[in-house]
């Protein structure tokens, strides 16, 4: 169960927006954190808390495919992102090192501040401040599992440490 503040953003949030190319020298995770929305939320890393949530409009993570841009949201301590929809390739990358995304048609509906409560197994996200439920895909168990371990590379390890 994930459960957090509401940090909003609209459409077209691009990784240039999540995490500025100046800063695409470091794979440091803790460093690219602190540059984490700075161009278009200058204060949100000193807002966010660890467990917090992101939720966008339409084509979040849109623009080039660099993995610095998930993993500086997962490393501000975002423990998932809610959007109406989301770039192929920035969905993929944010799997792939562990943050949980999820697509909601009823995104509009959350506001900055409000509370959430995302159950990943069943789909649903509950806004605690509106009293409301929305729908979204189940992750599939293996999705699961990959987020829980932290990402890819973790569940790959554990795969092939069963063989």
């Amino acid at each position: 169960m994930i459960k957090g503040k509401v940090f909003k953003f609209g459409n077209d949030v691009n990784t240039d927006d999540i995490i500025p190319a100046t800063y695409l020298d470091t794979t440091d995770p803790k460093e690219l954190a602190k540059h984490c929305m700075e161009n278009i939320a200058p204060e949100f890393i000193k807002e966010v808390g660890l467990g917090d949530i992101i939720v966008a409009g339409k084509n979040f993570g849109c623009g080039s495919s660099r993995e610095h841009a998930p993993l500086a949201i997962k490393a501000s301590g975002i423990s998932a992102v809610v959007a109406i929809s989301f770039a192929r390739i920035f969905y993929r990358n944010s799997i792939n090192i562990g943050l949980p995304i999820l697509e909601c048609g009823q995104a509009a509906n959350i506001k900055e501040g409000h509370k959430l409560e995302i159950d990943l197994a069943k789909g649903i996200i509950k806004n605690l401040t509106k009293e409301e439920i929305y729908q979204t895909q189940p992750f599939p168990e293996f999705m699961q599992r990959i987020v829980s371990l932290g990402g890819l590379m973790e569940y790959v390890k554990g795969k092939t440490a069963l063989q």
